[in-house]
């Protein structure tokens, strides 16, 4: 397999590299990708060094597949381009999500649905993946109609300047803001930009997304909150399903599901935290508990690492799905 790395340099780019190592991935060929102020320097990959060059430099190589994560705009541009060349492309921007003829993925929900004739394959929103990874399993045990989430997202979401606002902020130093107010001892429920409807462009995701992958007739809402965090998002998540349950039952079920590592012991105080999360592949899921108020409702706690699960790991699973049906070498 000839792999590039499109956006090599950035926090999901280096991860990617961490996953591929990790999971001993054999490459015959990679190519390495970052913006213009990047090429000619050097990136360590299993104790060899890589030069990173441009994207039209590798357009013209001979590839399998590419993973983009770069932002929207540049998968806008080029992702045709390398597809149009019998590249598999996985994309982790949000440029391909909504596409009706471009399958919108996470392995353990609806990997099934891939095909060899599917060229561009999008990787979903951070704080779907890990809310879809816990849901889904109880969707089609019990359907869900109606899902609440709020979601406390880290700084590694918003990238490297984010994460150099904080410790600047930390450590009293002066610098370049990635937010409009300190993040700092704050909690800011601004993620990404805001939409005519009064919601953000992140909250939209987790709605539309969720319609994409899971099922277009459960009602979803969302509030999305920047938290100064570095190792995952965690999501308060509140669900109605039409079919009665058992909480042990639900936590049977959830702890028997691929990719979820079930964590509900308060007696004990065990619960998900980022902090635990981080570097981590699974899905974590405790506070599981009735909501009264309701019928048939309750509510969940979800953290996973945003930049592991949530977009390098997602990634690379995908690419291990398609190489494990044959559509890649």
């Amino acid at each position: 397999m000839n792999l590039a790395i499109i956006g090599a340099t950035g926090l999901v780019g280096e991860e990617i590299l961490k996953v591929l190592q990790e999971k001993k991935i054999k490459i015959n060929e990679l190519t390495l990708v970052a913006s213009n102020k990047s090429i000619g320097k050097t990136v360590k990959f299993c104790n060899n060094n890589y030069k990173i060059i441009s994207i039209e430099d590798a357009l013209e190589k001979k590839l399998d597949l590419a993973i983009f994560s770069a932002g929207k705009d540049l998968s806008l541009k080029w992702a045709k381009k390398f597809a149009n060349n019998e590249v598999t492309v996985i994309d982790n921007s949000s440029a391909w999500r909504m596409d009706k003829t471009k399958k919108l993925i996470v392995p353990e929900v609806n990997g099934n649905e891939l095909t060899i004739d599917d060229k561009i394959i999008a990787n979903p929103n951070c704080s779907t993946i890990q809310m879809l990874i816990a849901l889904a399993p109880i969707h089609i045990r019990y359907g869900i109609t109606r899902i609440i989430v709020s979601t406390y997202q880290s700084i590694t979401g918003t990238g490297r300047i984010a994460v150099n606002q904080l410790n600047n902020e930390y450590n009293n130093i002066e610098g370049e803001m990635a937010y409009k107010y300190p993040i700092h001892q704050n909690a800011i429920p601004h993620c990404d930009e805001f939409e005519d409807n009064g919601y953000t462009k992140e909250e939209m995701k987790l709605i539309n997304e969720t319609h994409k992958i899971l099922d277009p007739n459960i009602s979803v809402t969302a509030t999305a909150v920047r938290v100064p965090v570095i190792g995952g998002h965690s999501e308060s998540i509140n669900l109605t399903l039409e079919k009665s349950f058992q909480i042990d039952d639900i936590k049977k079920l959830l702890s028997e599901s691929n990719g979820i590592k079930l964590e509900d012991d308060t007696k004990n105080f065990k619960y998900p935290m980022p902090i635990y999360a981080k570097g981590k592949d699974d899905v974590f899921v405790g506070r599981i508990r009735k909501d009264f108020s309701c019928e048939n409702s309750l509510n969940l706690w979800v953290v996973s690492d945003n930049l592991r699960k949530g977009a390098a790991t997602n990634a690379i699973q995908i690419l291990e799905l398609i190489k494990s049906k044959g559509f890649i070498g």
